[in-house]
């Protein structure tokens, strides 16, 4: 399936610490109304999903089949019901 235009993909897999949350950081700050994050890694970014709250945006994770992980983020206020990374 195509991603949405109002999507951002940010493919950090690869990236050691801390530059894919400098990435993701910078990203957030960019985004417009509506746009979300869809974040590629090779590993679960636990330190980020606090900051990611702190900041007012939610996340949904889901780990591949290769052990890598997407995720999902956005406003905590965008509409609840969004399919989760993937679908």
């Amino acid at each position: 399936m195509p991603k949405p235009i109002n999507e951002i993909l940010l493919d950090a897999r690869g990236l050691e610490p801390p530059e894919p949350m400098e990435k993701v950081m910078q990203t957030l700050a960019l985004l417009r109304v509506g746009q979300s994050i869809r974040l590629l890694l090779h590993r679960e970014p636990f330190p980020l999903y606090p900051l990611l709250a702190e900041r007012g945006y939610r996340h949904v994770t889901r780990m591949e089949a290769d052990g890598s992980y997407v995720i999902l983020i956005q406003p905590a206020t965008a509409a609840a019901g969004e399919d989760p990374p993937g679908q």
